[in-house]
C-alpha cells in the first residue's frame, strides 16, 4: 500500500493501462486519452492511439462537450455570491423577452425548467452558431415540454440562457468572464472555447467497418455555454481539485457543496444518481461520484471525482460514439481507490479546549431516544442517534453563538442552548424541538410538562 504522496504501485498502472487499451480497442476510437489524480496530484497518464508515434498526452486538447456546463454554473453561482442575483429569481427579471423567463435560474441550472432538450433545426452540434443568431433561434415555437420544477428534463437550450444571463449581469461576453473568473484563477491555461494545438481531430467511425469520417468542429454561438469547450486532462484534473475543495478565488467550498445536492426529482425508478446545480451526482459500486459527462461530434469526455476516497479521473476519446468514457472514467477511479484505499490523516487532539462547548457534548434525549453529540474541529457539533438510526446532521456554528445544520434532516434549522437564569443549561432547541440531558427531564422546559409522578412500572 502506497502514501498519498507515492507513485501508484506498477500493478495499479498496468490495470489502469489495461482498462485503457480494452476501451480504445473495443470502442474502436481514433485515440483515447486518460488521467488519475490522487490527493490533488496527478499520478498517472495514460493514451492510447491507432497512429504509431502520435498518442496524445496531457497537454493535448479533446473537446470536452457539456462538461462545458458545469463552467458555467459555477459563474453564475459566483453571481448569486456576490448578491447580484438570487437563484429564485426568475430568469425574466434579468434577461427579459426570452419567452422562457418565468423559469428560476435555479431551475435552469438544474434541468427542470421544463424547457426543450434540443434547440429547432438544423442539428446545432453540427452546424455553424450563426444560424442561430438570437435566443429565440435556440428556443424556437416549441414551448414548454413539462411544468417547470416538476421533473428533470435535460436542457441544452436552458444553458444557453444562462450564458446570456451572466453576459446581462457582467456586462462581457460569456468567454471572457469565464477566462477571468474561473479559467485564469485556476491555471487553466489549456482550456478554452476555440481549439488550440496541439489538439486531437474529431472522427466519426462507420458502426459496422472500420473507416472513419471527419466531424466538423462548429464554433456555436449563443449555445457555447452548454458545450463549446476544448481541454486537456491536466486541465481538468486542475478543476477536479476545485470541484472536491473548492477555491476562495473562484468560489467557495459552501458554494461548490452546493451544486452537488439534487436540484429537482429524479426519472422514476432512478435511485442510481441526480443532477445538481451544473453537476452530475452517480452512484458506481457503492461509491459516489461527482462531475460531468459531455460529447460533441466526434468527441466524448468524462470527469469524475471520488470525494471520499480523494481520487479523481479524466477520459477522453475522439470518436462520435462507441467508447463509453462515463463508465471507463468511473472504472479508473475505482481501480485506484481498491487497489490502493486512501490512508486516512493521523488522529490529533484539538490545539485548545473550549470547557464551554466540551460541556455540552455526550448523551441528550429527544424524549426517549437517545443521541450523541460530538465536537468536531471547527466548532461545530455532530448529532447522531445512539442506535445509528433516524434523524442526524452536522452543524456549523454561527457568530450570534448558534450552530446552523449543513445535512440531513436538520439541514437549515437552527440549534441553540437554552440556559437557566444561573446560566447553567436547561435545555436544547433544535427547531423547536426539546432536547434533555435525561429522558423526559423534570427539570427542564419540556413541551406539555412532565407528569409528577414520574416513571412508573406495570403494577404502579
Amino acid at each position: 500500500m502506497t502514501s498519498p504522496a507515492e507513485q501508484l504501485l506498477p500493478s495499479t498502472q498496468r490495470a489502469l493501462l489495461h482498462r485503457i487499451a480494452i476501451a480504445q480497442a473495443e470502442g474502436r476510437s481514433p485515440s483515447l486519452a486518460a488521467a488519475v489524480q490522487r490527493s490533488g496530484q496527478a499520478v498517472w497518464n495514460g493514451s492510447r492511439t491507432c497512429v504509431d508515434g502520435h498518442a496524445p498526452d496531457s497537454d493535448t486538447q479533446f473537446r470536452i462537450g457539456s462538461l462545458t456546463k458545469t463552467f458555467t454554473a459555477v459563474l453564475v453561482l459566483r453571481l448569486r455570491d456576490e448578491g447580484l442575483l438570487d437563484l429564485g429569481d426568475p430568469l425574466e427579471k434579468y434577461l427579459p423577452g426570452t419567452g422562457a423567463g418565468d423559469a428560476t435560474i435555479h431551475q435552469l441550472l438544474g434541468h427542470s425548467a421544463g424547457l426543450a432538450a434540443e434547440s429547432p433545426a438544423p442539428w446545432w452540434e453540427r452546424t455553424p452558431g450563426s444560424l442561430r443568431p438570437g435566443l429565440a433561434d435556440v428556443l424556437g415555437e416549441q414551448g414548454r415540454m413539462h411544468a417547470p420544477g416538476r421533473r428533470h428534463h435535460y436542457s441544452n437550450p436552458g444553458y444557453t440562457l444562462l450564458g446570456s444571463l451572466i453576459e446581462a449581469v457582467r456586462g462581457a461576453s460569456w468567454a471572457e468572464v469565464l477566462r477571468t473568473e474561473i479559467l485564469e484563477p485556476l491555471g487553466m491555461h489549456r482550456t478554452s472555447p476555440q481549439a488550440q494545438a496541439p489538439h486531437a481531430g474529431g472522427w466519426a467511425v462507420h458502426p459496422w467497418a472500420d473507416v472513419m469520417l471527419p466531424e466538423p468542429a462548429e464554433d456555436l454561438g449563443l449555445m457555447a455555454p452548454a458545450g463549446q469547450l476544448w481541454s486537456t486532462t491536466a486541465d481538468l484534473l486542475r478543476f477536479a481539485v476545485f470541484l472536491a475543495e473548492g477555491d476562495d478565488r473562484v468560489l467557495a467550498a459552501a458554494s461548490v457543496a452546493e451544486m452537488r445536492a439534487p436540484a429537482a426529482p429524479t426519472e422514476p425508478g432512478d435511485w442510481d444518481g441526480h443532477y445538481g446545480l451544473g453537476l452530475q451526482v452517480v452512484r458506481r459500486r457503492g461509491r459516489t461520484l461527482i462531475g460531468h459527462t459531455g460529447s460533441l461530434p466526434g468527441f466524448v469526455a468524462a470527469l469524475w471525482i471520488s470525494i471520499e476516497d480523494d481520487v479523481a479521473a479524466v477520459a477522453f476519446a475522439n470518436a462520435t460514439s462507441g467508447v463509453p468514457v462515463g463508465e471507463v472514467a468511473a472504472e479508473l477511479v475505482g481501480i485506484v481507490a481498491e487497489a490502493e484505499p486512501r490512508i486516512p490523516d493521523p488522529w490529533r487532539p484539538l490545539p485548545e479546549v473550549d470547557d464551554e462547548l466540551l460541556a455540552l457534548t455526550g448523551p441528550w434525549y429527544w424524549g426517549t431516544r437517545t443521541n450523541i453529540l460530538r465536537l468536531t474541529p471547527d466548532r461545530g457539533f455532530e448529532l447522531q442517534p445512539l442506535n445509528g438510526q433516524g434523524r442526524g446532521a452536522r452543524f456549523t456554528a454561527r457568530r450570534d453563538g448558534t450552530w446552523i445544520g449543513l445535512d440531513g434532516y436538520y439541514a437549515g434549522e437552527i440549534l441553540r442552548v437554552v440556559r437557566n437564569d444561573d446560566g447553567s443549561v436547561n435545555h436544547l432547541d433544535l427547531g423547536s424541538f426539546v432536547l434533555t440531558r435525561e429522558p423526559y427531564d423534570p427539570a427542564a422546559a419540556v413541551p406539555g410538562g412532565v407528569d409528577e409522578d414520574g416513571w412508573r412500572g406495570l403494577g404502579s
